[in-house]
């Protein structure tokens, strides 16, 4: 029998030149899309980092880990947005093993 749902790691490297106002606008955004599509179950805020490498000639990025539990075709869709969305420099969403 499939699972019906499975807990999930999001991180995203946000453009640090959104400025605060605009890094928020995002995190509450794929919180909202995140929510409507499962459930959050932690939401660490790791701040302004420096990349190891350039990212689209960005030296620094604002990170954002999201654990969150949903149906295992939500993480497809979620990476889709990030790409699609201006402001995100790299996501990475993986299966957390129980």
């Amino acid at each position: 029998m499939a699972k019906v749902s499975q807990q999930y790691e999001t991180t995203m490297i946000l453009n640090t030149k959104l400025g605060e106002d605009g890094v928020n606008a995002l995190i509450e955004k794929f919180k909202t899309l995140i929510s409507e599509n499962g459930s959050i179950d932690n939401v660490e805020d790791w701040g302004k980092r420096r990349l190891a490498y350039e990212i689209a000639d960005e030296q620094e990025g604002y990170y954002v880990m999201i654990t969150f539990t949903a149906k295992p075709d939500f993480p497809a869709e979620l990476d889709r947005i990030y790409k699609i969305t201006d402001g995100v420099l790299r996501s990475l969403t993986v299966a957390v093993e129980e």
